[in-house]
């Protein structure tokens, strides 16, 4: 089980599965829930893409696993009851939302007391550099906290509407960890992964993303 691009979950941020209600947010895709259901979990799929969720069903139901599927916002989790949940997975996602402190709001909200939230996102320093550019060197080109479409120069807004991709954002370690503590989360634990050098040259040089192991605790 990854949070972010290469590193196993360490199985402590786990604790026991079988029986547990986990939900595995913005996480599509017939990977990481599929996993969680063999293991014994009771596990929601909850996902913006419809067909990240179908690889999810997919392989449900080729294995009988039982993961209910439901298409969503990350960003607004009201489906949902308070207190529903024991864990929530969270992988490298909410690159995709402007502002990451409802998507923490609303992860406390729905989970038990003493509920766990596994969660990977970007370094925030991977957003200082162009990727995309053919030299395969690292200039610092964008300023921080780095926001689609208005970090883009116009060729680049252009190339994003031609393509079609979903807009990425950048967000603060503040807004990321002091989000989840802003929340009412205390931190239990974090560690670095790399990516590739065929993904980045920063590889080379720094960890790319963040795993982050956080739990709710009602005081």
């Amino acid at each position: 089980m990854i949070l972010t691009p290469n590193k196993p979950v360490p199985p402590r941020w786990f604790g026991e599965l079988s029986g547990k209600k986990v939900l595995c947010l913005a996480s599509g895709g017939g990977q990481q829930a599929p996993i969680l259901a063999a293991a014994g979990a009771q596990v929601v799929s909850f996902d913006l893409s419809e067909v990240q969720l179908e690889k999810d069903r997919l392989v449900s139901d080729r294995d009988g696993l039982g993961i209910q599927c439901i298409r969503g916002d990350m960003a607004n989790l009201s489906v949902f009851p308070d207190a529903e949940f024991d864990l929530i997975f969270h992988p490298v996602s909410n690159v995709f939302v402007p502002n990451v402190a409802p998507v923490w709001r609303e992860c406390y909200r729905v989970l038990k007391s003493g509920g766990s939230l596994l969660a990977g996102f970007m370094n925030p320093a991977f957003f200082l550099f162009d990727h995309d550019s053919e030299s395969n060197t690292l200039t610092v080109k964008f300023k921080l906290p780095y926001r689609e479409p208005e970090s883009l120069s116009e060729a680049g807004r252009v190339a994003v509407e031609k393509g079609g991709r979903a807009l990425e954002f950048g967000h603060t370690l503040e807004s990321q960890i002091g989000g989840q503590l802003s929340a009412g989360f205390i931190l239990r634990d974090l560690y670095e992964d790399y990516w590739s050098d065929e993904a980045t040259p920063l590889n080379a040089y720094s960890p790319t993303s963040i795993a982050t192991w956080a739990e709710k605790r009602d005081f």
